[in-house]
Parts: structure tokens; sequence; C-alpha cells
């Protein structure tokens, strides 16, 4: 019987897979893709190859860490303009598909949405048409909501697919922890331990008014049904709408005076305002994020009192919440992200 199904297409460690489609002698070797490919500079995993995460690695581990977890392990720069290619690439097998709603969660993953009575022939199909063209291979996770779909995937690394849907959904995820969720991480699954609630199980069942209590009227309802594995059950294609633009340099050497973070906070402000440029839209309120030594993380906002492109204005804004911080550790990442005015036609 034709019934609707979304598929959750996942590439297989794609960045370190589109570099070994490059560098073919480096298959079967752990390779580590980050930063300028420099293990001794402050950068941090953007990739790691699955023989690089046998030994421990994973994306958003510092590159000194992984090299000590793995000192055998190739380490590649950041490649931006290759991994583009390969995702649009893929992008454009999966919107090529009879039919297919397809929506774009990032470079190597997107949702499928497909009317079919064989959705396994149509996800090894679509399996099989993104490695003829691209040569790289994915994971494909089938579900009748989002939700269920991209669990799935997980189940299916690599190179595979798996069915989650409402009747296998608790069967399958019930007694695994509340962080087993797209989205729940650790902080919220500490808070909502503290309600008793530790499985998907637990949470599935759980109270609404309880956890609106907890996490607000809103919140609280949608982590339930999340935990039921519901939510949208088909991809939204609509283009996206950047809400703001950003910039973030970690500095190989600690910015230790006043003037040493401005003149660093006017470049970033530049870059943030050449990226704006290409939306047409000026940014109505600034976001400063300072790292000081050796991991203290800040964020900080503020709203201007007339949209602007101003480079100047962004910085001397970004500048006074540094100030305002009145912490004099040396600092080892600044970024600025400008939220734009909404276009016209809203978001």
């Amino acid at each position: 019987m034709t019934r609707r199904w979304v598929l959750h297409v996942d590439m297989d460690q794609f960045l370190a897979a589109v570099e070994l489609l490059r560098r073919p002698e480096l298959v079967g070797r752990p390779v580590v893709v980050g930063g300028r490919g420099d293990p001794t500079e402050r950068a941090v995993v953007s990739t790691a190859s699955y023989e690089a995460r046998e030994h421990g690695v994973r994306s958003g581990m510092p590159l000194r860490v992984a090299a000590r977890r793995c000192p055998d392990a190739v380490f590649l720069p950041v490649d931006f303009p290759v991994y583009e290619d390969a995702s649009e690439q893929v992008m454009a097998t999966l919107r090529a598909w009879p039919g297919a709603v397809v929506q774009v969660l990032g470079w190597d993953e997107a949702f499928v949405g497909v009317e079919t009575d064989d959705v396994t022939e149509v996800a090894l199909g679509l399996q099989a048409a993104v490695l003829a063209r691209t040569s790289l291979h994915c994971s494909i996770g089938i579900g009748d909501t989002l939700v269920r779909a991209k669990t799935a995937t997980e189940f299916g690394k690599p190179q595979g697919t798996y069915r989650l849907t409402e009747e296998s959904w608790l069967p399958v995820m019930g007694e695994r922890p509340t962080t087993a969720l797209w989205g729940v991480g650790s902080r919220i699954a500490a808070r909502l331990a503290s309600l008793g609630i530790d499985t998907v199980t637990e949470l599935a069942h759980a109270d609404d008014a309880v956890l609106a209590g907890e996490f607000g009227p809103t919140s609280g309802p949608r982590l339930s049904e999340l935990g039921r594995g519901g939510g949208s059950r088909w991809p939204d294609d609509t283009p996206w709408v950047p809400r703001a633009r950003g910039r973030e340099t970690t500095y190989q050497q600690d910015l230790a005076s006043p003037e040493q973070v401005r003149e660093a906070l006017a470049e970033l402000a530049r870059r943030v305002v050449d990226d704006v440029a290409e939306e047409g839209r000026p940014v109505r309120r600034v976001f400063l994020k300072v790292r000081f030594v050796p991991f203290f993380t800040v964020t900080r906002g503020r709203k201007l009192a007339e949209p602007t492109t101003d480079p100047d204005v962004l910085a001397d804004t970004a500048f006074t919440l540094f100030r305002r911080l009145e912490d004099d550790r040396p600092v080892r990442l600044l970024g600025i992200r400008g939220e734009m005015v909404p276009p016209p036609e809203g978001y």
C-alpha cells in the first residue's frame, strides 16, 4: 500500500570520505580532518574516519587530544570549497528522485519525503544513486516521523538502512537513556533525571504538566512528544533563510590586552558585515562570544539603536560587551554574530 515515509540520509564520515577520494592511499588508516591539519595548533576535529573513532577520536575534540588518543592518525586541513561541491552533488541527487521532498539539514544530511509502497527499495535506490554520482556512501534511517527517521539512521551506520515506526519505537528505544533522543543533551537529561525521568519510556509517559513546570508550557510537552518519537511527519523544503551571520576565531596565541581584543573584534566585524551583505539585510542585534583561558566561555548580546551594516558599530558594541565582563584573563577565542532584520515576507 502506498504511504508517506520520511528518510533521513546521512553521509558516512563525510569530510573524511571526501578526503579519502582525493588520497586513496589513506584508505584504512585513521584520518582526522580539522583546522589547518596541525595537531599542535588550537583547533577541533571536524570529522574523523571510523579507524580514528576506534581510538576515541570524536568531532569537536581538540586536535591535541585527538593526537594523544591516536598518535598514528593522519591530520588533514579543512577544505570548505571541496566539501561544499560534494554536498551540492549529494543534494542534487536526492532532489532528482521522482516525487522527493528534500529538507536539507547540513552539508552531509537531509530528510527526504517519499510516497511509496516499498520504502526499502527507495532507500536502497537513493544509496546507489548517491554512490554512483559521488563515490560516497550514506546511511539511511526510515521512519513515519522526522524524529524516528533521524534516530533510525544511527542503527543503520555505516552504509546501511534501518526502520523505526510508531509500533517499533518504544520496543527499540524505550529502555535507552533520554540522551539517545535527538536534541537531548546532558543538561536537559540532568533536569529530566531530577524529575525521576531517566529513560525514553519514562519520558514518553511523563506528565505534561510536570514537564511544563520544569521546561515551560511549550518545551515541556514537546519533550514528552519527543519521547514518543512524534512530531513532524513530512519534510519542509522551504528554502532556509538565515536569521544571523557570525564569525569566530580561536587564536594560536592568547589575546592578553584589551587593545588586542579590540583589534580582533574589528576584524571579525568586517567579516560579519561582508557575510551580511550577501543577505541584503542589516544587523539589528549583536552577540559576543568570548572564551577565556583555560576554557571558560561567555556569550552576551545587545540590541542596536538602529539596524546597520557599519562594521565599526558592530565592533564597538561587541567591545563594550567585552569590557562589561570585567574579566582580565587572557582570551583564546572571540566571536561576533549579527542577527539581521527579518525579510519582508518573514521567516
